[in-house]
């Protein structure tokens, strides 16, 4: 039992302790994260390091009166767990349960929803700028990480809020980590003034910030003390204080990379459960070892990831080619532009990002890329339903978002075997930009590594045939139908086509398809507006064919959180579900 986390449901109970009791509310505070996620999962390390930031904040403003801002989220529990969710924060991240991040329909102290980076400074200016105008006297609080203040977007708000006189603190938590180590110059230079020893004038005085810190961000009575003189600080403010990732469980902290998200955990020792003893490899692991196998062989061929080495696997080709991979930051704009740029001096450039990563380089992707025609081979790792990160990280937009520009190919492998050979293809050479599409977790084949072999552009594949019922898939998800198929007792009449590329479309095929058979079914993970689906009614209608067209994909909403099979039933794209639809059509 906790001697005062347990009669805290809001910051009005928190700050009617004595000061002196806090240090003793933290380690409570640590205890309660440590054990919900040790059983449950989640994110763990950023949440541990911040416990002081977060008590002082809640201790020193008037939230939610004050306005709170954290950057990304991941670091956020411990604000769940002071703002009245400590009851149900076993849910966290389960079907029907609490966001991991925070989310505005959720709290009222969840100022504003996140869960991509580098977004706070910007959302909390626009609070204090229209607090101003209202006439209002709050304070907003910015909370960034000092990987996610290297973004260009973190940049952009630093230096509007500069200008202005709003009542705006950013706070920087720097704990030279963001999921991955930091990289960069602002690394470098954040390191510098840890040291003592940076000798140019501080950055972040140069844009007309009140510059403080650093100061030891688990020092909960310095903390306190600098907050607390900072509410009379007039203008923009900036507080810079050190921390450690996983702080007060030790692996956390000598394994942070490891420890950002690590399962089930054992609470005493600290040691990670195994999850599976399962031989099947994940489709990030194929692609991390197939490019190093490729550039092995090719000695054009580059690796550039935003800030997601070990995520995306790419860190298997930094750690063997490190002048050949890199890492740029959480900078998706400049990853793309980057790799174009290295496109017209002739290298042969793999880009890998998240799908719902992308989303924030659709201008370059557009821009940079696609309109000067530049081979970049774009690795969408992520896509369709992710699972328990919900509605900020599913990849379901990529193919409506990406089928739309000119000159890009789009492919999505279903197995393992074709993401390595649409590797092998596109490092052959192409005339156009790809958008390789590919989902989070294993895939089915334990032999994967077989010999590669060429894959013709814009060509699909039967792969059952059937008399009178058609079922077009995209990707991945053709294993839930082939399953759901074989699990019909008459499924003679139904046909499979695994159409592989959504552009360009195999008309040849299609034309084969809807002159034999009566009614066509189209399956994809990804928005039902727009996408894969969309693409097929429109070369119907372009091409007069009046065949019965069914379309199931992610309908038109936002998905929450939940296991990737609880939110695929949730959305019919489980195989229980596509049995019961096929069942009725055949």
């Amino acid at each position: 039992m906790s001697k005062f986390l347990d009669h805290i449901n809001s910051p009005s109970d928190l700050r009617k302790l004595n000061q002196n009791h806090l240090p003793q509310l933290a380690k409570e505070l640590r205890k309660f994260i440590i054990n919900i996620v040790a059983t449950k999962e989640g994110h763990l390390g950023a949440s541990l390091g911040v416990v002081e930031l977060t008590i002082a904040l809640h201790y020193v403003f008037d939230t939610p009166n004050d306005l709170l801002i954290w950057d990304v989220g991941h670091q956020a529990y411990g604000h769940k767990l002071l703002t009245g969710r400590k009851d149900n924060f076993h849910t966290n991240r389960q079907l029907n349960g609490i966001s991991g991040f925070p989310k505005r329909s959720e709290s009222a102290y969840d100022a504003f929803g996140v869960g991509h980076s580098s977004t706070s400074i910007s959302a909390a200016l626009g609070m204090a700028i229209a607090s101003q105008l209202k006439g209002e006297n709050k304070h907003h609080i910015a909370v960034i990480g000092d990987a996610s203040i290297a973004s260009g977007m973190a940049f952009e708000g630093l230096n509007h809020a500069g200008v202005t006189d709003a009542n705006l603190l950013v706070i920087l938590n720097d704990n030279a980590i963001g999921i991955d180590p930091s990289v960069g110059a602002l690394k470098q230079y954040l390191t510098n003034v840890k040291k003592g020893t940076e000798k140019q004038d501080n950055i972040f005085e140069a844009l007309n910030f009140n510059y403080s810190g650093p100061i030891d961000g688990h020092d909960i009575d310095k903390i306190i003390s600098e907050l607390q003189r900072l509410k009379n600080v007039k203008g923009p403010k900036f507080l810079h204080i050190i921390t450690t990732k996983g702080k007060g469980l030790k692996q956390a902290e000598e394994n942070q990379v490891k420890y950002h998200a690590p399962g089930k955990f054992n609470i005493e020792t600290g040691e990670i459960y195994d999850k599976s003893a399962s031989r099947l490899p994940k489709f990030q692991d194929v692609f991390g070892y197939t490019i190093v196998e490729l550039a092995k062989q090719n000695d054009k061929i580059v690796g550039i990831t935003p800030a997601m080495p070990t995520g995306s696997s790419l860190k298997y080709m930094m750690d063997e080619m490190p002048d050949r991979a890199f890492d740029v930051g959480i900078a998706e704009q400049h990853a793309v532009t980057l790799s174009a740029g290295m496109v017209t001096q002739g290298l042969v450039v793999f880009c890998n990002i998240y799908s719902t990563f992308l989303q924030r380089a659709y201008d370059q992707v557009i821009h940079d890329v696609a309109l000067q025609n530049l081979p970049v081979i774009f690795c969408l790792d992520r896509a369709g339903l992710v699972g328990e990160d919900g509605a900020t990280h599913h990849g379901v937009f990529d193919l409506a978002y990406l089928r739309c520009i000119p000159n890009l190919i789009i492919f999505a492998p279903r197995n393992e075997i074709e993401l390595r050979n649409i590797m092998f293809t596109a490092q052959l050479g192409l005339d156009n930009p790809i958008a390789i599409r590919y989902p989070r977790g294993k895939g089915v084949t334990i032999d994967w590594k077989q010999p590669f072999s060429n894959i013709e552009i814009g060509k699909g594949i039967e792969l059952k045939k059937g008399d009178s019922l058609a079922v077009l898939s995209i990707g991945f998800i053709s294993e839930n139908v082939s399953t759901s198929i074989k699990n019909l007792k008459n499924n003679t009449a139904i046909g499979h086509y695994d159409m592989r590329f959504i552009k360009p479309l195999d008309e040849d095929l299609l034309h084969q398809v809807f002159k034999n058979y009566k009614t066509i079914i189209t399956i994809e993970d990804g928005t039902i507006k727009g996408g894969f689906g969309s693409a097929i009614l429109e070369f119907a209608a372009h091409n007069n064919y009046k065949n019965s067209i069914k379309c199931l994909g992610i309908p038109d909403e936002f998905i929450e959180h939940g296991t990737v099979d609880e939110l695929q039933h949730l959305t019919s794209l489980d195989v229980e579900s596509i049995t019961k639809f096929l069942e009725n059509y055949s």
